[in-house]
């Protein structure tokens, strides 16, 4: 392992408490200062619970290029912003200024043209974003690697204080294709495990397979989940368009998967196109489906774009490529055609990457502009409140009121109400596939291309 910045003296089991509100919730602590997964938390709301402002804000720093490119979203713990990049490198970035308080290269990123098809360049090494658990004092990552000339994947634990590497285990699902495979869903936790998602690469090459495997923090035997398991065909990722699964109340993963191989009526189903609950130990519980799935699947239409959207009043929204928005009863997705409601030209293009939702208004990262939905439950709708026309789409979050949300190089904020943009700032050079912004320690955290920029008020 090769430690690029020394690290510097931070204590081993610091936690920032100061004017931040810490609760106890197992697994992880978690605080109003804190980012420590993908969109926020493991329900995935992408909401800030820190009640900071960012009405005009201006930006506090931009850290220097950190040597790859950024495809996961900052996170962030006490006073440190930690992001991952595809040259298998891990950094900590000081919230005060973005200088660098240390950086850990993990392993050897593979080579673009070592892999059967793709559209992240030079280097493929680490594209998920990690995930923090702070009673551990660690940052997990999954690093795509060449070793012995071979590719594997391989899950690093680092210690966030110093970058000092806990854990280093390959991660690959027994019997799968490393070349084929690509990390690209958020790493989350769940009851001391890892939870991480596989795909393929960008243009469906070779022979992939949608997995989901959970891994013990501190290493051992992996519990995996195989999309259309024995039947020996591929696809059906889980990519999530980089989304984490999410964990809810009782430990159980949500996830979307995406187009199999099955696309002609009458084919049995095989956990394609749809929302599939797991249990912790990877059991499939239950599973929906559009009752044109496997049209779905022969058009890429597919629902694996986005990551299921879990509500407080016991619902559940999904979309995805096909751009129909579907309602379902949590407790009863219902299997193919179980769905509550729909609303079919959700937006007037593909959802990609996780929403942000509060109370029964989901905000979903369409191509044609983030969309505002209304769910409602008695009787059960779906209804567009608006949509963007400022070219703003990837996933958003909400903050001080707004929804932020990045649109090629710009970073938008967008009156919660109306979509209407309120503030935007240039992130410099052009921002990589389905970025989303974070927050921690009172900034406003967006990745461009290699950079971390940060704005305050």
């Amino acid at each position: 392992m090769k430690k690029d910045v020394r690290p510097s003296k931070v204590g081993a089991r610091r936690r920032m408490v100061g004017l931040c509100a810490v609760a106890v919730l197992l697994p992880v602590v978690l605080s109003s200062c804190n980012w420590l997964v993908y969109h926020g938390g493991m329900g995935g709301s992408g909401s800030d619970p820190s009640g900071a402002s960012y009405a005009s804000a201006h930006q506090a720093w931009v850290s220097a290029s950190l040597g790859g490119q950024l495809y996961g979203e900052p996170l962030a713990l006490g006073s440190q912003v930690f992001v991952a990049t595809e040259n298998d490198a891990v950094a900590a970035l000081s919230a005060a200024n973005g200088s660098v308080a240390w950086s850990t290269t993990v392993g050897t990123a593979v080579p673009a043209g070592d892999l059967p098809c793709g559209n992240i360049t030079p280097n493929v090494g680490i594209t998920s974003t990690p995930v923090i658990d702070a009673s551990r004092n660690e940052i997990f990552v999954v690093a795509d690697e060449l070793v012995g000339g071979l590719i594997q994947h391989h899950l690093v634990g680092l210690d966030v204080s110093t970058g000092a590497v806990l854990l280093n285990q390959q991660v690959d699902p027994p019997g799968s294709d490393p070349k084929a495979q690509l990390q690209r869903v958020a790493l989350t936790l769940d009851g001391g495990q890892v939870i991480i998602g596989y795909g393929g690469n960008s243009g469906d090459c070779s022979d992939y397979h949608g997995w989901l495997v959970a891994v013990p923090e501190g290493g051992g035997a992996l519990k995996t989940f195989e999309v259309d398991s024995g039947s020996g065909q591929s696809q059906g990722a889980i990519w999530m368009g980089g989304a984490a699964p999410i964990v809810d109340g009782q430990g159980n993963i949500w996830v979307a998967s995406g187009n199999g191989s099955s696309t002609t009526s009458g084919d049995p189903y095989d956990d394609s196109d749809a929302v599939l609950e797991l249990s912790s130990s990877l059991s499939l519980l239950q599973y929906f489906a559009p009752t044109g799935w496997t049209h779905d699947n022969l058009t890429d239409a597919d629902l694996g774009s986005s990551s299921p959207a879990v509500l407080s009043n016991g619902l559940v929204f999904q979309a995805g490529k096909s751009g129909t928005g579907y309602l379902l009863k949590q407790s009863a997705l219902g299997g193919v055609g179980g769905q509550l409601a729909q609303l079919n030209s959700l937006c007037g293009g593909v959802v990609d990457g996780g929403d942000a939702f509060a109370g029964d208004v989901v905000f979903a990262p369409c191509s044609g502009g983030v969309v505002a939905v209304q769910v409602g439950s008695s009787p059960p709708s779906l209804t567009r409140l608006w949509q963007t026309s400022t070219g703003s789409s990837g996933p958003p979050i909400i903050a001080g009121g707004m929804i932020w949300t990045i649109g090629g190089s710009t970073l938008y904020g967008l009156n919660l109400f109306t979509g209407s943009p309120l503030e935007h700032f240039s992130l410099g050079s052009e921002a990589n596939h389905f970025p989303t912004p974070s927050v921690g320690d009172g900034l406003l955290l967006a990745p461009s291309q290699d950079q971390v920029y940060a704005f305050a008020t």
